[in-house]
């Protein structure tokens, strides 16, 4: 994107208008997010989010997928940096609270029903949501032939690692837990 003083010149508006949104994002809930000021900060008339957004529900929809990219990129890249099983299933779960604690409203919009159905996936959610599972679930899998840990249901086992993670990085997102408690906890959680 190129802005001048005059505003948004050439390039992709759509990408533009998500970045905005994203920027408003960072201190502001998507309930207040609207493509009036998301245009106002690309730089571009009011009506331009309509050409690419048919209405905000559309626009937040897009954010939700930046978001579970962002979040899904954030834990591979944590995963992709360490040995070991055990350790790689920490930096997994650390990553994700990082992610929710860093990016706390594009992190409830991955999860809002209202943008991000969970029952029915967008086309451009859906495969993002199945690398995420398959993810964990690879790790778990590795997990469950590892020493003390052999013998579990791998389902079982995911779904309790997913929901433990997922409500530590609730508790830290509304502050009734310190970021800092993340890393001896999923320690304890996995060891």
């Amino acid at each position: 994107m190129s802005r001048s003083a005059g505003g948004y010149h050439h390039g992709n508006l759509q990408a533009a208008l998500e970045d905005a949104a994203l920027d408003l994002l960072e201190t502001t809930s998507a309930a207040k997010i609207s493509l009036r000021e998301v245009a106002r900060r690309a730089g571009v008339s009011h009506n331009a989010p309509y050409h690419h957004f048919g209405d905000r529900a559309a626009l937040l929809g897009a954010l939700g997928v930046r978001g579970m990219a962002a979040l899904l990129a954030a834990q591979e890249e944590a995963v992709a940096g360490v040995d070991g099983t055990v350790a790689r299933v920490r930096a997994l779960g650390l990553a994700y609270v990082r992610y929710a604690a860093s990016h706390p409203q594009a992190f409830s919009l991955v999860f809002d029903p209202d943008y991000c159905a969970a029952d029915e996936p967008s086309a451009e959610m859906a495969p993002l949501i199945r690398r995420n599972e398959e993810l964990l679930g690879g790790l778990v899998g590795e997990l469950v032939r590892e020493p003390g840990h052999e013998g579990r249901d791998p389902v079982a086992l995911s779904a309790a690692l997913w929901s433990t993670v997922h409500g530590m990085a609730q508790l830290i997102m509304l502050g009734h837990l310190p970021l800092e408690a993340a890393e001896p906890a999923l320690q304890a959680l996995v060891q």
